[in-house]
């Protein structure tokens, strides 16, 4: 049976309640609806505010390295000017000058021989990169590093260095020393800082990567990474090693064709 309005529940002062107009009834709605909505895009634009950007990708990088494995090595054209020559002596005692290898792409890092953090994660890098060639590209490319240990700076030196991080597996590997103020002027030129305090204390140093061309010219640059232990020892997960040898292959097989 329906109920009257006499019917209804009586209000404190036993009056039926009021029924709300039926015209304020889509108002209502329609203002739920807008309410929803302007909250809605306040929360998708904080949102977009918060969301981290892809770095955006370089002008003038090879074709062939993807812009996650560019950002991965950070990894810039450089203007197309003459890499600073040198002449210094490589660990099997033959002294080269940097001009010498004109005609060859050059991967040219600069390392302590007895560097426990970042240099032997490049080390493997070169390994990984020189068996990423293809035969036919191996013998176009050179890997050589310079000496940036003044306390450490005998050819004996990098020759067990070269030995222990199997870069004597490269054929077209070199790691250059020479007199101390020779070296200085070698750093420099390529804009490496040298921190060694003491024959004791650890030699803190840039770690770049460059790129020459065969004639001559600097053409990239990348900035190697390491992460560390709870304990202080540098690592880099096995695919992001993997992804800087495939990376630095591709840099100077481009550079080689």
């Amino acid at each position: 049976m329906q109920r009257s309005v006499t019917d209804l529940e009586k209000d404190s002062a036993g009056q039926a309640p009021r029924r709300r107009p039926r015209y304020l009834m889509p108002m209502v709605a329609a203002f739920a609806v807008v309410l929803a909505l302007a909250v809605a895009a306040a929360v998708l634009a904080a949102t977009a505010r918060r969301a981290p950007q892809a770095a955006p990708r370089s002008s003038g990088l090879p074709a062939s390295i993807s812009t996650s494995l560019s950002n991965l090595m950070q990894l810039s054209p450089m203007p197309a000017t003459a890499a600073p020559d040198f002449t210094l002596t490589d660990q099997n005692g033959h002294t080269m000058s940097m001009s010498g290898f004109h005609g060859k792409v050059v991967v040219l890092e600069f390392m302590d021989p007895h560097c426990t953090d970042i240099c032997p994660i490049v080390s493997q890098e070169f390994v990984d990169a020189y068996r990423d060639l293809s035969p036919a590209l191996r013998s176009r490319v050179v890997f050589m590093a310079v000496n940036v240990n003044p306390y450490h700076s005998r050819v004996s030196d990098m020759a067990a260095y070269s030995n222990e991080q199997h870069l004597s597996s490269i054929p077209s590997w070199h790691f250059f020393t020479g007199p101390v103020p020779t070296l200085r002027t070698v750093w420099k030129d390529y804009h490496i800082a040298v921190d060694a305090p003491s024959p004791n204390a650890d030699v803190i140093h840039s770690s770049v990567v460059y790129f020459i061309s065969p004639s001559g010219q600097e053409r990239y640059v990348a900035s190697p990474m390491d992460d560390h232990t709870a304990s202080g020892k540098a690592y880099l997960p096995a695919s992001q090693l993997l992804a800087w040898g495939h990376g630095i292959a591709q840099v100077a097989g481009s550079l080689a064709r």
